[in-house]
């Protein structure tokens, strides 16, 4: 398969449905027996919020009585962010755990309804225009029929018709050096080999969220990967190891037998290269549901991996010494 076919697979699958399956939290279940699951194809770069025109009549019969927010949870933990950042061993098909009741606003950002995700959407859009150009005006230039028939091409996961439509933004130029990038680093102490042998996440303080751009540095015959993308965005995880101490002064080499220096030399390589334990570790880099080599050129990611609102949002997953979340912005 070549590069353009493999980027078109890409696309498809970035934009393809993910299989949720959907129950309703036993704390707002008011008959017997309980009802069923609410099995969902749900847009991969959609909002789940926006699954309430569905979700609503399959449980209307047995809820409280109350005001509808609606918020989701996953294990216990309420939804923020991806699929990808929760699912070490991506889960087929994602079970969640729905509420009606009791939304947890120190934890969520209230939402109301279509139109308060759509806004944020278009703000995001305005955002990564800004990166990109300097300014959003080609965002706030939108006339109003292209806004709608964007929103809604994101709202019903068409790839075609968002494509068409985006495309009069100009924010895919061959010659853009500053990509949009959120990136979200799960931070554990806890090594593992196998995806599924990876530790839950039972607190967003285990999360790391960083909103900044990538710049893509052009160098004649090399390629800006993703590996580079990634050493940008957290430097600390790829420091280069120091085999001799440096501090060792000129006199004392001098006043030392060779013997005595290589001893040193030996315990330098010792404590300058950390155990397997107490290395940070770069353990998975995650895009779209998809596991992306590090050598791959960072453009072919942007150019098919991109949300819509023109983000590239990356999932690491990083072992660490200790369960202390990198530095981030907030």
């Amino acid at each position: 398969m070549d590069v353009e076919a493999m980027g078109r697979e890409a696309q498809k699958y970035a934009w393809e449905g993910l299989f949720l399956q959907i129950h309703l939290h036993e704390s707002e279940v008011t008959t017997l027996p309980h009802p069923s699951p609410a099995l969902v194809l749900a847009p991969r770069m959609g909002y789940l919020p926006l699954l309430l025109p569905l979700l609503k009549p399959h449980f209307s019969s047995t809820l409280p009585p109350g005001v509808d927010t609606i918020w989701f949870e996953y294990k216990g933990l309420p939804l923020k962010c991806s699929f990808d950042l929760l699912c070490a061993e991506q889960e087929r098909p994602w079970n969640l755990t729905v509420h009606f009741r009791g939304y947890p606003g120190n934890i969520l950002t209230p939402c109301e309804g279509e139109d308060s995700v759509k806004w944020s959407f278009i703000n995001s859009l305005k955002e990564a225009a800004y990166i990109v150009n300097g300014n959003c005006k080609n965002v706030m230039n939108m006339s109003q029929s292209d806004q709608v028939e964007l929103w809604h091409s994101v709202l019903n996961g068409n790839m075609e018709a968002y494509q068409r439509v985006s495309s009069k933004l100009k924010l895919e130029k061959l010659e853009i050096s500053r990509i949009p990038v959120r990136l979200y680093v799960w931070s554990v102490s806890k090594d593992f080999e196998d995806l599924e042998d990876a530790p839950q996440i039972d607190s967003w303080d285990q999360i790391s969220y960083m909103n900044r751009p990538v710049e893509i540095h052009r160098e004649e015959d090399k390629c800006f990967t993703l590996r580079d993308a990634v050493k940008a965005l957290l430097p600390e995880l790829f420091v280069e190891k120091t085999l001799i101490d440096e501090e060792i002064s000129r006199i004392e080499l001098e006043e030392e037998s060779r013997e005595d220096v290589a001893e040193k030399q030996r315990e330098n390589v010792e404590c300058c290269c950390p155990s397997d334990d107490a290395e940070t570790k770069l353990k998975l880099v995650r895009i779209q549901g998809i596991e992306p080599k590090l050598e791959i050129p960072f453009s072919w990611v942007v150019n098919n991996l991109m949300n819509p609102e023109h983000f590239l949002h990356i999932c690491v997953y990083v072992k660490v010494p200790q369960a202390k979340p990198l530095p981030h912005d907030r």
